[in-house]
């Protein structure tokens, strides 16, 4: 709905992504301000909302490091969520050697999903704001048996399941409100050109899982914690 985030601030991670970049585009139109932690030293060439008064690109804010993300969350004025779309997939077939690709995969999606629901929850805390976290888990994390051949990332993707759950039970009594979406394969520049010959009409819209994140992350929801809401398109 238009201007139900008004005069609120958002965090997006992974907001140059193509997930996060289609939910600041809903946000924005919803009103919010949006606040971009990246590790880059500058906002990316292609950053379509680079000239944009209400997207606040911050750089030099390494998501893995529990001091960075801290001062980045207490920085940020009338702060009301934080939505999670960092993360990262890699292929992890149990016959290959892939200690690395499980510590990458648990670093990129888990640990930051960690640093930054916790950064947030302290910050919304200190100013008495009840408050909305979204994070991004996935469909093998619901359902292990899709995570054939990708062990390391169902793996990681469990844990921002585990935590959504866990934090959103913690929190009951200070009115914030934890929840996860779980999208199966979405349909983006980069899964279309890995699966050319896949049927696209079965994947996940951008826009439809965006939509979902900002529901979960709307005033409106005054209820709903501790959800991993499936977003499986026809798959």
């Amino acid at each position: 709905m238009a201007g139900e985030f008004e005069g609120k601030s958002v965090v997006v991670t992974g907001g140059t992504g193509a997930l996060g970049g289609a939910v600041i585009a809903q946000l924005i139109s919803a009103g919010a301000t949006c606040h971009v932690p990246t590790g880059r030293t500058s906002a990316p060439k292609d950053f379509a909302f680079a000239n944009d008064a209400r997207v606040k690109f911050t750089p030099n804010v390494d998501l893995g490091d529990a001091g960075s993300v801290a001062a980045f969350y207490g920085a940020i004025p009338d702060f009301w969520a934080s939505i999670h779309a960092a993360g990262s997939f890699a292929m992890s077939p149990v016959g290959e050697d892939n200690a690395k690709a499980f510590a990458d995969l648990m670093q990129a999606n888990a640990a930051t999903a960690f640093f930054c629901s916790h950064a947030a929850v302290r910050s919304m805390i200190a100013s008495k704001t009840a408050g909305r976290i979204v994070n991004v888990t996935a469909r093998p994390a619901l359902d292990p048996r899709k995570g054939t051949g990708m062990s390391a990332y169902a793996a990681s993707k469990a844990a921002v399941s585990a935590l959504t759950v866990a934090l959103a039970e913690e929190l009951k009594g200070d009115g914030i409100l934890v929840n996860a979406v779980a999208p199966s394969t979405l349909d983006t520049p980069t899964n279309r050109k890995a699966m050319p010959k896949a049927d696209f009409a079965k994947w996940v819209s951008l826009d439809a899982a965006a939509r979902a994140m900002l529901d979960l992350a709307s005033p409106r929801n005054t209820a709903m914690s501790g959800a991993l809401v499936p977003i499986y398109g026809r798959a």
